[in-house]
């Protein structure tokens, strides 16, 4: 396909396409949950390597994690703290997507709210789409439009010209954080240092 204007790519996103977008670490490959495959085969990824559900607000995805009360309240407290930001968490789910972002094991999932102006605006109008960076399995991710045009042609990617943001991509990838029922393990440490106690 080809970069495109935001609203082509929000059109494009919403009727199960495949798009390209920047946020605020690394650019977004991403699709509708339930389209997933379309990520895994562009980029010849390991089914057991799950996807991340970004979204434009916390209140879009917690229809998507499954906890008691407590926990929920502990999760967006770790939301308020952190997001918008560069932290990724991983949340037991119950959720029919999980099945196609985490094929290997669907009984959690990988949420998150972006500190970039054009990924949320997109998300706002896309609903919560499944992301990962934009690069071919085990390649260093991409980090200009136009890179990601040229090695993902199938994918809608966004014009540089309105890929403008007051947030720069900082070129490295979310922290991850998986709740293990009683406290966090880091899987990944990225962009953000987290502490949290509740």
């Amino acid at each position: 396909m080809s970069q495109v204007s935001i609203e082509v790519l929000v059109d494009g996103a919403c009727k199960g396409l495949l798009v390209s977008f920047p946020t605020d670490t690394v650019p977004a490959l991403a699709t509708k949950p339930e389209n997933s495959a379309l990520i895994y085969q562009s980029k010849q990824r390991s089914l057991d390597k799950p996807l991340i559900l970004m979204a434009a607000n916390p209140s879009d995805l917690w229809d998507y994690v499954t906890g008691s009360d407590s926990e929920l309240k502990i999760w967006r407290e770790v939301a308020a703290k952190y997001w918008p930001g560069a932290l990724t968490m991983v949340l037991p789910t119950n959720s029919v997507v999980a099945k196609t972002m985490n094929p290997t094991d669907p009984t959690t999932i990988g949420v998150r709210v972006p500190a970039s102006k054009i990924a949320r605006s997109i998300l706002e109008q896309t609903g919560p789409l499944a992301t990962t960076s934009a690069n071919l399995s085990g390649q260093s991710a991409l980090l200009t439009m136009a890179e990601i045009a040229a090695q993902f042609p199938q994918a809608l990617t966004l014009l540089e010209s309105e890929s403008l943001d007051t947030t720069p991509a900082i070129g490295v990838p979310s922290t991850v954080v998986k709740w293990t029922g009683k406290d966090w393990q880091i899987l990944r440490q990225g962009a953000v240092k987290f502490d949290f106690t509740s």
